[in-house]
C-alpha cells in the first residue's frame, strides 16, 4: 500500500528504486540480533546456547524459573535429537517420504509466486488506474492474513493451502469471462484473488517449516525459495503472451495455480503435530 502511494508521488523509476531500496540497509542491520534456533543448535549438541536463547524467550514470556528448573543436560535429555551429522540439498531426496514432498513443496511454491505475481504485476489489466489497483491489492492482504491466522488450527494447513490455491485459480479464471467494460466487476475479482493468493503465499512458509525435519528445514526452505525465485521471474514473461492472445496469461497462471493446488493436497497435514526433527521423523508420521 505504502508502495503504491510512493509510486504516485515519485514518478521518476529511479529515484523510486533508490527510496525503496534504502529501508532494505536497516534490515540487514537487523540480523546480528535475531537468536538462533534452538532445535538447530540442539541437533548439533550446543544445549548451552539453545539453553540460553530459550532462556530468552522463557523470560519474555513470563516464565523466569525456567533457567533455574532446566538446566542444559536436562534440555539436552529432553528434547531427544540423535543426529548432529552435516546435510546437504541431496538429503531433501534421500527417503520416499522427502522425495514426495520436496517434489509435491517445489510445484506449489513454484505455482504460488507464479499466480501471486502474475496478478500482481498485471495491474493495468482491470480497468483502473495503476497506483490505485495497486493500492488495493495491498490493502487485500490484511484481511486475507487475518483471516488466515484465524483457520489456520481449524480447518488445518493442507486446506488453507490447496484451498487458497484453487479459489485463486477460479478468480483468475473468472477475469477472462467479464466483460472489461462491465465495471468494476473484473476489478473485484481480480482482488478476491490476489487476497487468496496472498494467503496461500502465507500459508507456505509455515506449513513448509513443518514438513520439513529441523535438520534439513533451512535447506527445504532454500529449495523452495528458489522456486518460488523462479516462479516470479516467469511470471512477468507470460503477461507479455498477451500480445499472441489477450486471454493467454490468465489461463496458464490460473492452471498453474490449480495444479499448485492439487499438489498442496497431495502433503501431509501438520496442524496439531510435533514438528519433526530428524529425517526418520518424517518417515514415521507420513
Amino acid at each position: 500500500m505504502i508502495l503504491a502511494l510512493l509510486a504516485y508521488l515519485i514518478r521518476d523509476w529511479r529515484w523510486l528504486l533508490l527510496t525503496t531500496s534504502a529501508p532494505c540497509l536497516i534490515g540487514i542491520a537487523t540480523w546480528w540480533w535475531v537468536p538462533e534456533s534452538a532445535r538447530w543448535l540442539l541437533t548439533k549438541q550446543d544445549a548451552i546456547g539453545a539453553h540460553r536463547y530459550l532462556s530468552q524467550c522463557a523470560e519474555m514470556n513470563g516464565r523466569p524459573n525456567f533457567k533455574t528448573n532446566i538446566s542444559p543436560e536436562v534440555l539436552q535429555k529432553t528434547v531427544m535429537v540423535t543426529e548432529s551429522q552435516k546435510y546437504t540439498f541431496w538429503d531433501l531426496v534421500r527417503t520416499e517420504q522427502l522425495r514426495k514432498n520436496t517434489l509435491c513443496l517445489g510445484i506449489m511454491w513454484f505455482g504460488v509466486a507464479f499466480s501471486y505475481y502474475g496478478i500482481s504485476f498485471h495491474v493495468t489489466g482491470f480497468g483502473q488506474s495503476p497506483f490505485l489497483t495497486h493500492f488495493i491489492f495491498g490493502a487485500i492482504e490484511l484481511p486475507a492474513k487475518l483471516g488466515l491466522y484465524l483457520l489456520l488450527d481449524r480447518i488445518g494447513r493442507k486446506m488453507c493451502q490447496g484451498g487458497s490455491l484453487i479459489i485463486t485459480a477460479a478468480c483468475i479464471a473468472l477475469t477472462c469471462l467479464i466483460p472489461i467494460d462491465s465495471g468494476n466487476w473484473q476489478t473485484l475479482v481480480a482482488t478476491l484473488g490476489k487476497g487468496f493468493s496472498e494467503a496461500a503465499f502465507t500459508t507456505a512458509f509455515l506449513f513448509t517449516a513443518e514438513l520439513y525435519p529441523t535438520v534439513i528445514r533451512q535447506t527445504g526452505l532454500g529449495f523452495c525459495s528458489f522456486m518460488t525465485r523462479l516462479g516470479s521471474s516467469l511470471a512477468p514473461l507470460v503477461i507479455l503472451l498477451e500480445d499472441n492472445w489477450l486471454f493467454l496469461p490468465p489461463v496458464v497462471f490460473s492452471l498453474m495455480s490449480l495444479v499448485s493446488g492439487i499438489a498442496a493436497f497431495l502433503l501431509t497435514e501438520t496442524s496439531h503435530l510435533q514438528l519433526p526433527e530428524t529425517i526418520q521423523d518424517v518417515e514415521l508420521h507420513r
